[in-house]
């Protein structure tokens, strides 16, 4: 089962619309055997999604957002939007195959340590205290999604995009 997630990684992200016969035929299996383990391309492509937000949360977890919340959210940045970038392909294959809820719901696991750093940063007044920390969650997402898109597009050079992503989030954060 690896073997077909890997590949199905592989292939979604050079092609989000990669067939189940493409997946295949790069893991080294026929189709019978792809849809014993998934029985559809939505199933797969969940699976993949889960496994890469799974890495990301783990990337997350080793970034020091200790200290000063403005230069820890650059470390942040700096340090995770590179995931996304690298995985723009794979974020509209899940856009053409799964529900928005559910893959909002696949972000839930790295979404709580950002709240939790934006509410230490609000505690201490760096961060504005007069919009929902879900919603500041929501811009910081957004941004890094935007950048990656950017990037993918040729419009952001990749070297720019944490610099530039910092400096959006923080202006949008500064308390009013």
């Amino acid at each position: 089962m690896e073997a077909i997630l890997d590949a199905a990684h592989a292939c979604l992200s050079s092609d989000p619309d990669a067939s189940i016969g493409d997946i295949a035929k790069a893991a080294g299996v026929g189709r019978v055997t792809l849809y014993g383990h998934f029985p559809t391309r939505a199933e797969l492509v969940d699976a993949v999604v889960t496994r890469a937000l799974t890495a990301a949360e783990h990337a997350l977890a080793v970034i020091d957002l200790s200290g000063d919340p403005r230069e820890a959210i650059h470390r942040l940045v700096a340090g995770s939007w590179s995931l996304t970038a690298d995985a723009g392909a794979l974020v509209a294959a899940a856009e053409r195959s799964l529900p928005a809820a559910q893959i909002r719901a696949a972000h839930d696991g790295m979404l709580v340590p950002v709240g939790n750093f934006l509410e230490r940063g609000r505690s201490e007044g760096v961060f504005r205290t007069d919009l929902p920390t879900s919603w500041l969650a929501a811009v910081l997402h957004s941004v890094v999604h935007c950048a990656a898109t950017e990037v993918d597009a040729g419009r952001l050079d990749p070297g720019d995009a944490a610099s530039y992503i910092t400096k959006t989030v923080l202006a949008s954060f500064a308390p009013s």
